[in-house]
């Protein structure tokens, strides 16, 4: 059985979507088989992994209207296959901005991303959602199906207010949409131990949440930022460099709270 976690923040600009590839390729690296779900209608995630989003035929956006399933529209990185940290891509495209209007009338219309990876729960480990920056029907279709989020945050002080948006988001979600909904857990990212207020960040959110908050903390890293416009993850554009070590070590920490759930 697939376990599904949402990579979501309601705040702009703090790296999920650079967290969401960069955990795909790392735990593909590490033997998982993971689908990796692109539902914010940028497309950064599916560009990121490597595949284009303007040549795709079908995407996540047939799949939310029915029209195609997870098997037909799912498709995989040459890339990233000659590497060796392939996995599965439900790519988005602009497409997707419309899914949002054509939703509101559609019966389950929250539950349609649920339904359909029903119908692949069996041949992945891993299901990673790269959810927008905002509580829209999409994101909602993502938190209706996963048995966690991960919050990827900066450690800054308006991160914080952000968090606290966020948690309360998760609360309403879980008390009337998804049961099995709970943060699985905080990653640091961006981070840069020579400044002071984000060590002071860093030491609040440990002291508030505990084991919520992952030991991984990713590095402010120039490789990944560089890596999205090759089109590949930065643990597969520069494997040697801190940012993707830091992943990989991630994607193991991921493994192993799995295990213990």
């Amino acid at each position: 059985m697939a376990k599904i976690f949402c990579v979501a923040n309601q705040k702009g600009g703090v790296g999920k979507t650079t967290t969401t590839v960069n955990l795909a390729a790392g735990l593909a690296k590490v033997g998982q088989r993971v689908l990796m779900v692109d539902l914010d209608p940028q497309g950064n995630a599916t560009m990121g992994s490597g595949v284009d989003k303007r040549q795709l035929e079908m995407t996540v956006y047939d799949v939310l209207l029915e029209e195609a399933t997870i098997t037909q529209a799912r498709s995989r990185s040459d890339k990233l296959q000659q590497a060796g940290c392939s996995y599965d891509i439900l790519g988005a495209n602009r497409e997707l901005a419309g899914a949002e209007v054509e939703m509101v009338s559609l019966e389950r219309r929250e539950r349609r991303l649920k339904a359909a990876l029903q119908a692949v729960d069996g041949e992945y480990d891993f299901v990673l959602i790269d959810c927008p920056p905002s509580l829209s029907m999409l994101t909602l279709n993502g938190l209706c199906c996963a048995h966690g989020v991960i919050v990827p945050m900066q450690c800054e002080y308006f991160a914080l207010e952000g968090l606290t948006d966020l948690v309360n988001t998760i609360k309403q979600v879980k008390a009337n949409l998804n049961d099995d909904l709970q943060i699985i857990g905080l990653l640091r990212v961006m981070f840069d131990p020579r400044i002071t207020l984000q060590n002071q960040v860093s030491e609040q959110l440990k002291a508030h949440f505990g084991d919520k908050v992952f030991d991984t903390v990713i590095p402010r890293n120039v490789r990944l930022a560089e890596a999205p416009s090759y089109g590949l993850p930065g643990v597969v554009f520069d494997p040697a460099s801190r940012g993707a070590q830091a992943f990989v070590a991630f994607a193991l920490e991921m493994v192993q709270r799995i295990k213990s759930m």
